[in-house]
C-alpha cells in the first residue's frame, strides 16, 4: 500500500503477489476495494495492481477542475505500471475503469499485454449519444454537489459501503473523467491485437449490447456472460467471476511457454 506523486497529487495504490503484471481499475465511483474478493486468487501467479483513480478513495481530490480527465487517468495507470516495474502488463477495469483501460491501449499499446474489460461501454461514435451521456455525468456531478456523499447510498449496495473523503473530488470526476469527449477508444478497437476479455453480468442490462459490440469488434476477443450478475458481476458472483477470468489469464501463460 503506497502513494505515488503525480504533479502534487497523490495516488493510492496497492501490490499483491508476484508474477506477470495485473493492473485493474475501479469503476466510477467505487474503489480500489471492489476487488477485495479477487486478490486472493488474482495474486496467487501475477503481480497485481490496485488503485484509487483521482477524486476516489485513498487518492488526492485535488480541487482544478483540469486535474480530471481521461488522458491524466492514461498517464496514472502508466505511472503505476513503471511504480510496479512492469514495462507491459494484463490492463483491465470495470465500468469507467474498462473504458480507461481501452483508452491506455489507444495511447500505449506496447504496455498492454492483454485486456480484461468487465461490465464496460466503449464509448459513442455519435456525437448525440454522447452528449446524452455527458449530460448524465454532469448530471451526476451536480448531484454529488448538492447532497454529497450520501448519493452513494441510492447508487448500489456495493457503493454504499464504500469510502470516499468528500464528495466534491467525485463531482469533478463525472465532469472531467466519465465525460466522453471524442469517439476515438470506439474507433481504436478493431485495431486491438492483443488477447481480450469481455466479462459482462446477464442482468447488467445496459451493458450487454456495448459487451457484444466489443466482442465483435476487438479481433480474436472472448466473451464471457455471468448469470445473476449486474454491473458489479464480481462482487454479485465472485466464484462465477474467478471461474471465467482464471482460465484466460492461464491462457496467455500457456501461450507465453510454448
Amino acid at each position: 500500500m503506497a502513494k505515488l506523486n503525480r504533479s502534487g497529487v497523490d495516488i493510492y495504490y496497492e501490490i499483491h503477489g508476484s508474477g506477470p503484471p495485473l493492473i485493474l481499475t475501479h469503476g466510477y465511483s467505487s474503489t480500489s476495494a471492489m476487488w477485495q474478493g479477487q486478490i486472493e486468487a488474482l495474486s496467487k501467479q501475477h503481480k497485481l495492481i490496485l488503485w484509487d483513480m483521482r477524486g476516489h478513495g485513498q487518492s488526492d481530490y485535488p480541487d482544478d477542475p483540469d486535474a480530471y480527465s481521461e488522458a491524466l487517468t492514461v498517464g496514472d495507470i502508466a505511472a503505476l505500471l513503471d511504480a510496479a516495474g512492469a514495462d507491459k502488463a494484463i490492463v483491465g477495469g470495470l465500468s469507467l475503469g474498462g473504458y480507461m483501460s481501452l483508452a491506455f491501449h489507444r495511447a500505449h499499446p506496447e504496455r498492454v499485454r492483454a485486456l480484461l474489460i468487465i461490465d464496460t461501454g466503449p464509448g459513442f461514435k455519435k456525437d448525440d449519444a454522447r452528449e446524452i451521456w455527458n449530460q448524465r455525468a454532469r448530471d451526476t456531478g451536480d448531484r454529488f454537489d448538492r447532497e454529497g456523499l450520501e448519493v452513494l447510498k441510492s447508487l448500489s449496495a456495493e457503493r454504499a459501503s464504500v469510502t470516499h473523503r468528500n464528495a466534491k473530488g467525485l463531482a469533478l470526476a463525472a465532469r472531467g473523467m466519465l465525460a466522453q469527449r471524442d469517439a476515438r477508444v470506439i474507433e481504436s478497437l478493431p485495431a486491438i491485437n492483443v488477447p481480450a476479455l469481455v466479462v459482462v453480468g446477464a442482468d447488467d442490462t445496459p451493458f450487454l449490447a456495448a459487451s457484444d459490440y466489443m466482442a465483435a469488434k476487438i479481433p480474436g476477443a472472448q466473451k464471457a456472460v455471468i448469470p445473476h450478475a449486474g454491473h458489479a458481476v464480481n462482487i454479485d458472483q465472485p466464484q462465477a467471476f474467478i471461474a471465467a477470468v482464471l482460465p484466460f489469464l492461464d491462457g496467455l501463460e500457456a501461450g507465453k511457454a510454448q
